[in-house]
């Protein structure tokens, strides 16, 4: 009896062991790249916590799609740099997919919709061409490694002058400081951190939204999105099956009204509308 209940013991162990090493075996760790300090899409705390809405939706999908999932914050100007080495495996921090990034890049679905815009003082009538600003005396706030500032300086090229900064809020402590007068930025982030709050009274937006960088694209898939290293279909596919889902479950919206009261794309207005 003894040497039956210690035989059926070690098969009992052994098929414990083996299902811990396959529990092991299967564990897939991602290293997620974000900027940190881009209010309300990405926030980090004094505390070293990472939150927001991309984090928080990173982490969903890393839910969804059974991987642990480790989010690294890092300088802006660096992440893509880290993605094509290795260091990450996924960016959640969303770029606009443009033809350029598209050479090394692929990216996922829309994650939100953010078009670049003109931020001007709320008393200006200026032309917003190049003919328009010249001899303006405008200087123009732009982030520094940031696709939306080669482009501007490509299409507008010495008719303004341009001051580089490392991020959003230095950006507009300048403007509101009265050393730059004009922003080129995505839409939210400009609405989120000046004009729906106290010190944007004086400023305004201008101009035609700007899908720079994406004019090669039809218009529905024109929006921001998380780059993976060019080629890695696999990923790519199941971030994708994530984000669709969360969408039509409104998952997404449940994040996003945690951080912006506006919806971000037409699935998430289609859920809002349902309250």
């Amino acid at each position: 009896m003894n040497a039956k209940f210690s035989r059926f013991r070690l098969l009992a162990l052994t098929a414990a062991a083996a299902c811990s090493l396959s529990t092991v075996a299967s564990a897939e760790t991602l290293r997620l790249g974000n900027e940190g300090t881009n209010p309300p899409f990405s926030i980090m705390s004094g505390d070293g916590t990472l939150s927001g809405l991309e984090p928080d939706l990173a982490r969903e999908v890393c839910k969804r799609i059974g991987a642990d999932c480790k989010l690294v914050v890092m300088d802006f100007r660096a992440l893509v740099p880290s993605l094509l080495e290795g260091k990450f495996d996924l960016l959640v921090g969303n770029m606009t997919p443009s033809e350029k990034r598209r050479e090394k890049l692929d990216f996922t679905r829309p994650v939100l919709s953010n078009p670049v815009s003109f931020v001007v003082p709320k008393d200006s009538d200026w032309t917003l061409t190049p003919e328009g600003l010249r001899g303006k005396n405008v200087t123009v706030g732009l982030q520094r490694g940031d696709m939306n500032a080669a482009y501007l300086k490509t299409l507008f090229g010495d008719s303004v002058k341009y001051r580089d900064y490392d991020n959003p809020d230095q950006t507009i402590l300048d403007l509101t400081a009265g050393r730059i007068n004009m922003l080129f930025m995505p839409k939210l982030t400009a609405a989120v951190k000046l004009i729906d709050t106290p010190k944007g009274s004086d400023w305004k937006f201008a101009g035609e939204p700007y899908y720079s960088g994406q004019e090669d694209l039809p218009a529905d898939q024109r929006g921001n999105a998380w780059p993976v290293r060019k080629g890695d279909t696999a990923l790519l596919d199941r971030v994708n099956g994530a984000l669709n889902a969360m969408l039509a479950d409104c998952t997404y919206t449940k994040i996003r009204e945690k951080y912006i009261s506006t919806p971000l794309l037409p699935e998430d207005a289609a859920c809002a509308a349902k309250k």
